[in-house]
């Protein structure tokens, strides 16, 4: 009777060390496969948000090359971890700063203003929002930069500048929006004075404090020609077609340049009373040595530039007063400028690739 008790004690404790050894497996498998999830998650996340390689990229179009490097997340999803295990709400990782050279960057570019565009290729692109603004994914950008156009009957060679540009300034990470500034009207064409206008206009939808005025028949040919500002003003045409990819003149400062707020406002910005083709360019360089600064430039390879050739506009013959006018710049830098602009607004407009505002500037 004894032996029998002892067998049957045995017995259960057997059962039990067997319970909990299953018990204890089932826990180690269930931890198992939760972590496991969480890794490939975490594996997932990482490769999404990790540097594309930017070498040898075949360029087919600059909307397929930017799309194909800017493989990345929104902003607002980089980095975002959750810490479900703990009841831990999802928070965000701040993004740095944008390298000073961007990663993007694929050098010279393939550009011919014969072969058709489709601009549809350009608005693909989801983070180019109302208005032509765009904020790079990957990083912050160091300055916040407004593109100013003067404008007037220029459709076809807006296509061209919006489908090459575009993808140029997304690959350049830049935080910038487009302002197509157009003078109402048929008067002669004033072009200092809508770029004064544009400035003025872009400072009401965004604290931009750097700002690229460019001619629209104007695209470059290399997208290390950086569309932002730099310690001295910056001239950005440096190498046009037009001009046998060189400068007519040491001076010349036309077609497109860049300025801080602060540059802007020492040379009291551009003067308005340069009516017609001509001399404006001459006056702002004059007003620059002026104020003691100087003109820094890209190299001739990554300056190069390509304009789209067409007849001179109506209404925009050559200055006959345009000399008399850049002679006495030092007497007219504190009184004609930003200043004393007037102007009114007739109208704006605002789409995906860009800002349009018409004004009436007056005439001569």
């Amino acid at each position: 009777m004894r032996e029998c008790h002892c067998f049957c004690l045995q017995r259960r404790v057997c059962t039990l060390v067997v319970a909990l050894c299953a018990l204890h497996i089932s826990v180690m498998v269930f931890y198992y496969l939760r972590n496991s999830g969480a890794d490939g998650h975490m594996q997932v996340q990482a490769y999404s948000t990790s540097s594309p390689n930017t070498t040898n990229i075949e360029l087919v179009s600059p909307a397929a090359t930017t799309a194909a490097l800017i493989a990345e997340p929104r902003a607002e999803d980089v980095a975002e971890v959750t810490e479900e295990a703990n009841g831990v709400e999802a928070f965000k990782t701040p993004l740095e700063k944008c390298p000073e050279t961007s990663p993007l960057l694929v050098g010279p570019l393939r550009v011919e203003f014969s072969d058709p565009v489709d601009l549809e290729e350009i608005r693909q692109e989801p983070l180019l929002v109302e208005g032509g603004h765009y904020k790079p994914p990957q990083c912050l950008s160091v300055q916040k930069v407004a593109v100013i156009i003067p404008y007037r009957h220029r459709e076809h060679h807006l296509k061209y500048w919006l489908y090459y540009l575009h993808p140029i300034l997304q690959r350049q990470q830049l935080d910038y929006g487009v302002y197509i500034i157009e003078q109402d009207g048929e008067d002669t064409f004033n072009r200092a004075k809508l770029l004064n206008v544009g400035y003025a206009e872009a400072l009401k939808d965004y604290d931009y404090d750097c700002f690229v005025f460019s001619d629209i028949d104007i695209v470059p040919m290399d997208d290390r020609n950086m569309y932002h500002c730099y310690d001295q003003p910056r001239h950005l045409a440096v190498a046009m077609d037009k001009f046998g990819y060189g400068l007519p003149y040491n001076q010349y400062f036309g077609g497109v340049s860049a300025m801080s707020k602060d540059q802007y406002l020492k040379i009291n910005g551009f003067p308005n009373n340069y009516w017609g083709w001509g001399g404006e360019d001459d006056d702002i360089f004059n007003r620059l040595s002026i104020r003691g600064m100087s003109i820094s430039r890209p190299d001739v390879m990554t300056g190069k530039c390509k304009m789209i050739h067409h007849e001179r506009d109506k209404m925009n013959d050559p200055n006959p007063q345009r000399f008399d006018r850049i002679a006495h710049t030092r007497e007219t830098i504190d009184t004609d400028g930003i200043n004393s602009l007037t102007y009114t607004v007739v109208k704006v407009e605002k789409g995906q690739l860009f800002t349009k505002i018409t004004v009436d500037i007056g005439k001569p």
